[in-house]
């Protein structure tokens, strides 16, 4: 069953990589007492990931958050070393979380895994964006598509907030 607006996020930890190394964090760490944005990609470096979805949210972060938004993270399933890796590439580190769904139990848990064996990725998870209050989905964006980057895209965030 996918996770619909009025839900409370499924209890999960992820692995972040901080100048210290990596943290778990949680998702009553995460989501406890705010309002976040959370999106997703089926992976890490992969094209639209890269070049559209992650860029809308690095470009358009302080607008966001002039919106009254607490915070903004990604979420993908790979490990926190590729997670991190990604975070000092693309100039978001520190910026926003970047979160690193390792073996796929937080997207499983929200049934937005997608399996894209046929393309050699493996179980991944499908792309979308939702905005996040107090750990219950307000908004839930999920593209048909895992290449495009439109529904879930910060533009289209920001018209929602």
């Amino acid at each position: 069953m996918t996770i619909a607006i009025g839900d409370k996020l499924p209890a999960a930890t992820f692995k972040e990589k901080t100048a210290d190394g990596p943290v778990e964090l949680t998702t009553d760490q995460l989501f406890a007492d705010k309002r976040v944005v959370l999106f997703a990609v089926p992976g890490a470096f992969t094209p639209t990931c890269s070049l559209n979805h992650l860029p809308g949210y690095l470009e358009n972060r302080d607008a966001i958050l002039a919106k009254g938004v607490d915070d903004i993270a990604v979420v993908a399933v790979n490990d926190w070393h590729v997670m991190g890796a990604w975070a000092q590439s693309s100039g978001g580190m520190g910026k926003i979380h970047f979160l690193a769904d390792w073996d796929g139990s937080f997207a499983k848990a929200l049934g937005l895994d997608i399996d894209l064996s046929a393309g050699g990725l493996g179980v991944r998870s499908k792309r979308y964006s939702m905005l996040v209050e107090n750990g219950v989905v307000k908004t839930l964006n999920i593209e048909e598509s895992p290449g495009q980057a439109t529904v879930s895209g910060a533009a289209a965030m920001i018209e929602q907030l």
